[in-house]
């Protein structure tokens, strides 16, 4: 049975398609099956329906926020997510999007102005301080491109007044984490950077 829905350090993750215009090296994917006892390979993609119905089996007023991190990059069902998180706003539930940023090159243009009230949050995994250097780690279908388009999604996502957070993975090294960070004030979006994670364990 598909795991469309699951917890972890109090968020619900939403798992929505397998599909990913990367390839990354430090991905989850190639070391696990899921995350905990989840295992996120997906049969086929869900519904909104099926997600929402899903959702129903949950206390919202247990979890800090709901967050669109699967398996995937969560820009291919963009449909799918915008009406799950139109349904999550109404429940007044704090929304966040997990994504590599392509998302002009996945969907085309206007996918900030789409997100702009239904998602609050979104994440954009930077990784990389150039092209040259984001495709040695994230083996872009897209090439550069893929890196440019990451850029400008987050500068439309502030532009929409949606809070943008860039984020890298610390195994980039410290030189790679600080030259990130430059770029990320430069744009003037919020910066992270996440403890790599090989195996996500049970809570």
């Amino acid at each position: 049975m598909n795991t469309l829905t699951y917890v972890y350090d109090k968020k619900i993750y939403i798992n929505l398609t397998n599909e990913c215009s990367n390839r990354c090296e430090f991905c989850i994917r190639n070391n696990n099956d899921g995350v905990a006892e989840y295992y996120l390979w997906l049969d086929k993609n869900p519904t909104a329906d099926g997600v929402i119905a899903d959702l129903k089996k949950y206390d919202f007023k247990e979890y800090t926020q709901a967050v669109f991190c699967g398996f995937g990059e969560p820009l291919y069902a963009l449909p799918v997510m915008l009406e799950v998180a139109e349904w999550l706003k109404e429940q007044g539930v704090e929304t966040r999007l997990n994504t590599n940023g392509q998302a002009g090159l996945i969907i085309g243009r206007g996918v900030a102005e789409q997100l702009s009230g239904k998602i609050d949050v979104v994440s954009i995994s930077l990784n990389a301080s150039d092209a040259e250097k984001y495709n040695q780690v994230c083996h872009c279908c897209f090439g550069d491109a893929g890196y440019y388009e990451m850029l400008k999604f987050a500068i439309d996502c502030r532009k929409h007044n949606i809070r943008t957070v860039f984020s890298v993975v610390d195994v980039i090294g410290e030189d790679e984490v600080e030259k990130c960070r430059k770029i990320a004030e430069s744009i003037g979006v919020e910066y992270r950077v996440r403890k790599y994670v090989p195996h996500y364990e049970k809570e």
